[in-house]
């Protein structure tokens, strides 16, 4: 009885592959679970022990008045996998406004991009940094066995701003962003210490970067209002450099409010105060 081991992202995937290894309809393939494997952000694969069963006997037609031998049957052919069913991205949760000196934040990771209140050295990104920038997210890609890809949309001064699409995006997002804030966290560590040019990423995926700066907007500019009236500061949760640039933006224009940082990384908060 012939067998083979073989690792799948799923059991029937593990049947297809070894009936077409040994040109034969996938019924005739038992399969049974060796090993679950877990890989990068959330994917799992089996590995498996394919069994080819023995080919049944033909069934010969009944003898008719001639006399030539039934013919036998054709084999089964092989039924195409059903498409995998994608899975939807996780809604960003709205962020909701509170009262006192705290606001809502996510859980997010580091960032090394200076503040838009923070000097900063004239760098300019160019076609050779985002190159550079998606050969390091394709091979993350690859070594996690996601179905992504990652392109282009454009050069913002020092920013190389990448957008991620496929079945497997809802994966790189994760609950809140939490795994496209350290994806983009590591693929700028990973490009500073490569080539130190000062360039970073800006990586997007189901546009949760467009949903989550309307949030924060609107969150930032509910607490400068309390604050307004209150003539009292407010503290904001931690956020990364990125996210509280966004904050720093949405009120640069707002009569009787300034903001500024404080605090060490992964814990710089924004504050919002009264004018002075």
């Amino acid at each position: 009885m012939e067998t083979l081991e073989l690792t799948s992202k799923s059991l029937e995937e593990a049947r297809q592959a070894a009936a077409e290894q040994w040109g034969v309809a996938s019924d005739r393939v038992d399969v049974q679970v060796i090993e679950e494997v877990k890989g990068l952000f959330g994917k799992a694969s089996v590995k498996v022990q394919a069994t080819l069963k023995p080919e049944p006997p033909a069934k010969g037609k009944k003898p008719a008045r001639s006399s030539k031998a039934a013919e036998s049957e054709p084999a089964v052919e092989a039924q195409p996998e059903p498409a995998p069913e994608t899975k939807k991205a996780p809604r960003a949760e709205k962020a909701k406004a509170k009262p006192a000196k705290s606001a809502p934040a996510e859980p997010v990771a580091a960032s090394e991009e200076p503040e838009e209140d923070e000097p900063r050295e004239a760098v300019v990104a160019t076609q050779a940094d985002a190159d550079a920038m998606i050969a390091i997210i394709d091979e993350i890609l690859e070594l996690g066995d996601l179905e992504a890809e990652v392109q282009l949309k454009s050069l913002n001064e020092r920013y190389v701003n990448l957008e991620l699409y496929g079945r497997d995006v809802a994966f790189l997002v994760g609950k809140h962003g939490e795994v496209l804030n350290a994806l983009q966290y590591l693929v700028n560590v990973i490009s500073t210490r490569q080539h130190g040019s000062g360039v970073r990423a800006s990586l997007d995926g189901n546009s949760y970067r467009n949903r989550r700066e309307e949030a924060l907007t609107r969150l930032a500019e509910q607490i400068a209002e309390q604050v307004r009236d209150r003539g009292e500061e407010a503290v904001l949760d931690a956020l990364p450099a990125f996210e509280r640039r966004v904050i720093h933006k949405a009120l640069q224009e707002m009569e009787g409010i300034t903001t500024y940082s404080e605090g060490e990384e992964p814990q710089r908060r924004v504050v919002i105060a009264p004018a002075t």
